[in-house]
């Protein structure tokens, strides 16, 4: 493995590492290729053109001087230009030249070690609808101050256009031009770090964008021509130059930019499991002691990629069953893949708040087989959400729950999202209660900007609601520049009166989790999750200290029996209505309420005094907390 300055590692295959004697390397694999050559100064109207050396089987490189900031470009047999598909920053976007970029960067805060996965509260957001890296930036003292202990950024790799959800790229080593420079990316991950805030991103290793992607012109063979996937060619990672390609990008936003952890986007469509675990394996070498966190989004719910006793594990997965199972419970909602969990919604989702996956091997609602079975997982290796960019920008007009459920039912689901040992996702907005759209926005041209435009109508048309043309006409264009605009964050939203009252709802609940909850949740686990009535479920989990954790949450439109507890040897958490403490000690809970408490048993007068005495502080800090 080539390593540049600072002791990057990047592929021997593709992409430019720095090299003794102030050289760069540059190298790319084009087996379709008879010659390469490097076009540097690419912008300029004289460039300089150097030949390539071919190593054999593909391998074509060189080493030369060259610039931070020079632009540069590839030549395939004399005719023919393509951006480096390992570049760092390009110029302007995916058809522009790419760009030198050295990688040192005066890190203030070159020590962090990161944090533990428990005590991650995961904020995601869109790095365009903030305004790019310097708007996240700016940002992030609020996040801070909420409780928020790390964000997530949707992929900022290079996509066609200025306008993209990030799943679009074909430059996966590029930070997208319209966002901002590497150089800037670092100082938000610097500052970020600085206020006690992870990091993590989100890439996409299972296909490229529909447009800028030139690998087939003399790399075809980076991909399989047996196989699919539903944005197009299956990518061929049987393949020692394809794995490390996208290994090396892993070890490059870890290394280079000290990101804390990485999300990878559908790895459903990556048919290579050997793939997925020297994958993992690489990336935990290159965090070098520091936490790192790599999440899955996996329909095929493999409880085995997240078993900790097996070498290459993941550290968590999107639990979409959690969110499709509440979803239905809230919205009673049943068309698309809620479907699978129209039939005894309350029952599905007391299984997924105790073991994670729904379905663990059980049949879909088209006959196949989903999942492994999850029971002995610990709650931390499920990440769970009301919503996310997918849940809501996937709907036809991006409607967020606080348009589909009343206010104090979402409520009640938040209670269970924030205080459960089960790890939690908030998506942009959620914390002020939101009513802004998330639309599925692009900014695609010509031909291809048509084909999108009425793909994402078409999408709907068994949808009620949308069976009419003229009601599918409703659906925003992806490519307009207005469906962008739409999706940016109402931040006039956020100083409301709605708008406070929820970020005081987050607020606490943050500082709970934090202060009485995440030291606890390490080695807890589940107790088993009881339906109490329609739309209403009961969870238990004893924590490391011997204590229990229980949280019930009705959804529901009446009252409903609960256990009864003794409330002397318990203490309230949280109820997110009121009555809700003189409600558990006669053994009911109201309708679109949650209540979540600590039982201890028969402990001792100084141990009940010992838990006792923060409720009372959080009383007196934020409100909201009665005993």
């Amino acid at each position: 493995m080539s390593t540049e300055h600072g002791g990057h590692h990047r592929s021997r295959a593709f992409g430019v590492t720095d090299e003794h004697g102030g050289l760069r390397r540059f190298a790319l694999w084009a087996p379709d290729a008879e010659r390469v050559s490097l076009v540097l100064g690419a912008d300029s109207p004289s460039p300089r053109l150097i030949a390539l050396e071919d190593r054999g089987e593909g391998h074509f490189e060189v080493r030369c001087a060259a610039a931070h900031g020079t632009p540069y470009r590839f030549r395939i047999d004399d005719d023919f230009d393509v951006p480096d598909p390992a570049a760092r920053a390009c110029l302007d976007g995916p058809d522009s030249p790419g760009l030198i970029v050295d990688t040192d960067y005066p890190w203030r805060h070159g020590d962090w070690r990161g944090r533990a996965w428990r005590e991650l509260v995961v904020y995601e957001l869109h790095v365009g609808a903030f305004g790019g890296f310097n708007g996240v930036r700016e940002r992030l003292e609020a996040l801070a101050e909420l409780g928020i202990t790390a964000i997530e950024l949707m992929p900022i790799s290079e996509c066609p256009g200025r306008r993209n959800w990030g799943y679009d790229g074909v430059l996966p080593y590029a930070v997208e031009s319209s966002y901002g420079t590497p150089a800037e990316l670092k100082a938000l991950i610097d500052a970020a770090h600085g206020l006690g805030i992870s990091v993590l991103l989100d890439v996409v290793y299972n296909h490229f964008g529909p447009d800028g992607n030139y690998l087939p012109r003399y790399a075809s063979a980076f991909f399989r021509d047996d196989a699919t996937t539903p944005w197009g060619a299956m990518i061929d990672f049987r393949r020692r130059e394809v794995r490390d390609f996208f290994i090396d990008n892993a070890v490059q936003w870890i290394e280079e930019y000290r990101f804390d952890g990485l999300r990878f986007d559908a790895v459903h469509a990556i048919d290579d499991r050997g793939f997925l675990l020297e994958l993992s394996r690489r990336a935990r070498q290159a965090a070098a002691g520091r936490h790192l966190h790599l999440v899955l989004e996996n329909e095929f719910n493999q409880a085995s990629l997240l078993d900790r006793a097996e070498p290459g594990h993941f550290t968590a997965q999107w639990a979409d069953d959690w969110h499709n199972a509440i979803h239905v419970l809230l919205t009673g909602e049943h068309e698309g893949y809620y479907a699978d969990f129209a039939e005894r919604p309350t029952e599905r989702f007391a299984r997924a708040l105790a073991e994670g996956f729904v379905y663990q091997g059980e049949a879909t609602r088209h006959g196949e087989p989903r999942g492994e079975s999850s029971a002995g997982l610990p709650p931390c290796a499920f990440q769970i959400f009301l919503q996310n960019h997918d849940q809501i920008g996937n709907r036809p007009l991006g409607e967020r729950l606080t348009l589909l459920c009343p206010e104090e039912q979402l409520h009640a689901a938040t209670v269970m999202l924030l205080l459960s040992p089960l790890m939690p996702l908030i998506f942009m907005g959620d914390e002020w209660g939101s009513e802004q759209p998330f639309l599925f926005f692009t900014d695609h041209h010509d031909q291809l900007a048509d084909a999108v435009g009425e793909g994402r109508r078409g999408e709907f048309a068994e949808f009620s609601g949308f069976t009419e043309a003229s009601a599918r006409a409703r659906i925003p264009d992806p490519n307009a520049e207005a469906t962008f605009q739409a999706s940016i964050p109402d931040w006039e939203g956020r100083e409301s009166v709605r708008g406070q009252r929820w970020l005081e709802r987050y607020r606490t609940l943050l500082r709970l989790r934090a202060e009485r909850l995440v030291p606890r949740f390490e080695g807890c686990f589940c107790l088993g999750a009881e339906v109490l009535a329609e739309a209403a479920v009961i969870g238990r989990w004893t924590l490391n200290d011997g204590q229990v954790l229980a949280i019930a949450c009705n959804l529901g439109e009446r009252v409903i029996d609960l256990p009864l507890v003794d409330t002397r040897h318990a203490a309230l958490l949280y109820e997110s209505a009121d009555g809700g403490w003189t409600g558990l000690s006669s053994s009911t809970l109201g309708p679109h309420a949650a209540l979540a408490w600590l039982e201890y048993g028969t402990p001792s007068d100084e141990a009940v005094a010992e838990e006792e005495e923060p409720l009372v502080e959080v009383v007196e800090a934020v409100g909201g907390v009665r005993q």
